[in-house]
């Protein structure tokens, strides 16, 4: 025999192969001239082979007694003993009978990679995670008489100082959220009544839109107004700030944008709507301003532009509601009223549409969680509920219930856990609907606060 015949015997001739069979099972131990006994073919253990995972089904031939014997005189010799335990010697020469594993349990994201290399007999079930819990009622309720049951006005937001402000009538009430307190902050008089209230991003600047067309800026640290700016001539229900600049938006059809550092009421006055504006958002990094109005379209305008660059006229009702995503740029969410319901989305960079919702009514209002990618919705005609949704798959969080109108009014409170809806029902609702963030104590929750149920003013 050649030397390195063991290594390359499915190169030799098949008589070769039969001859050395023949003296391995009839001379009690056959040597060769050049080297010691070893087999010509490894036998693998398969004691930890799941072959049932592939449906292959094992041969009568190795189950049979006589299979079993010879086998066992080629690899141990004529004289190997034979064990009178069933189970032990039954273990040795057949495939361990397992439970059948879906296929999808052996994902590499599902099985932790340590237990498949140390343990031959694991049985993996995946973890499905629920759906998170999300409190049905609202913790807090304030009492807000004279809430205006106008679709068109926005009269709710609340500051980067946890500062939330509703206007009331001729009335802006301030309501601090880490003591409780209420202060009234301006009374526009009689015959002027308060269509929208906006807080700067940073700082304690506070803009107010009124019915007679003017925005008025005030320090709501010192209760003291900054300055009175003119524009419109009729009443201004949409603000929206971006660092320095103001834009407003009124039942004129117009949009002024306004930098308070200047002496001139207005730098530009863009004109693209047919009716009146509603909805007014920034995107995050300032670079586009998305409009809507009852003329049931969403127009998008850059920095420097007195024409919309994009215009979407999908909505067959008046657009109020418009969010910006903070999770990728260009992504925006708008919502149409009672004749539309649905929430659509569009990739501003693109210039596409994306996707669509019907969500069966009235949309009044969207926002977007920082914390985490999902949405907000408020409703009116004819569910008055508050939906919250994840994206992009549009699947529903959890549906809340409770104001007896149409849900107008929605800010998120600066840590992004707490949303606060206002409805004509003249009440204020507190809901905690998103997680925190990851680098957040979760004592520091915002829902800290005090039970019951007080007016805001």
């Amino acid at each position: 025999m050649d030397k390195d015949s063991s290594h390359n015997n499915h190169l030799l001739p098949s008589s070769s192969s039969s001859n050395r069979l023949k003296r391995l099972l009839n001379s009690d131990h056959y040597t060769s001239p050049s080297k010691s006994l070893c087999s010509d073919r490894f036998i693998p253990c398969r004691s930890t082979s799941k072959f049932s995972l592939f449906d292959i089904p094992t041969s009568l031939k190795e189950t049979s007694t006589a299979y079993n014997s010879l086998l066992r005189t080629a690899l141990f010799g004529p004289n190997a003993p034979v064990t009178p335990d069933k189970r032990t010697a039954g273990n040795i020469f057949r495939y361990k009978t397992e439970t059948r594993q879906n296929m999808h349990t052996l994902s590499p994201f599902l099985v932790n990679d340590h237990d498949l290399r140390h343990d031959t007999n694991y049985s993996y079930t995946p973890v499905v995670k629920p759906n998170r819990e999300v409190p049905k009622s609202p913790f807090k309720v304030l009492d807000a008489p004279a809430l205006e049951d106008d679709f068109y006005l926005n009269l709710v937001d609340w500051s980067s100082h946890d500062v939330l402000a509703v206007g009331l009538g001729s009335c802006v009430y301030l309501w601090n959220a880490s003591s409780g307190k209420v202060t009234t902050l301006c009374d526009l008089g009689i015959g002027d009544y308060v269509c929208s209230v906006e807080w700067a991003q940073r700082g304690t600047y506070i803009a107010v839109g009124t019915s007679k067309g003017k925005v008025k800026i005030w320090d709501a640290s010192q209760c003291k107004t900054v300055r009175t700016m003119e524009g419109h001539r009729l009443r201004v229900g949409a603000l929206a700030w971006s660092s320095s600049i103001l834009s407003s938006g009124g039942r004129d059809k117009s949009i002024c944008q306004r930098d308070i550092r200047a002496k001139d009421n207005f730098i530009s006055k863009m004109s693209g709507h047919t009716s009146e504006i509603c909805g007014l958002k920034w995107s995050y990094d300032n670079r586009e301003l998305a409009s809507g109005g009852n003329d049931n379209k969403l127009l998008v305008w850059n920095q420097h532009s007195t024409q919309p660059v994009l215009k979407y006229c999908d909505h067959t009702a008046a657009v109020k509601a418009i969010a910006w995503s903070p999770h990728a740029n260009g992504l925006l969410a708008s919502g149409g009223g009672t004749a539309d319901r649905c929430i659509r989305f569009w990739n501003t960079t693109t210039d596409s549409r994306l996707s669509c919702m019907d969500t069966g009514s009235q949309v009044c209002n969207l926002a977007w969680s920082k914390n985490v990618n999902e949405l907000v919705s408020t409703h009116g005609y004819s569910q008055n509920q508050i939906i919250v949704w994840k994206y992009p798959s549009m699947s529903k969080v959890t549906t809340l219930t409770g104001h007896t109108y149409r849900v107008l009014y929605l800010a998120i409170s600066p840590d992004g856990q707490t949303i606060v809806t206002g409805a004509g029902d003249e009440t204020l609702r507190f809901w905690n609907v998103f997680p925190s963030q990851k680098s957040q104590n979760a004592d520091s929750e915002i829902g800290a606060f005090s039970l019951g149920r007080t007016t805001i003013r």
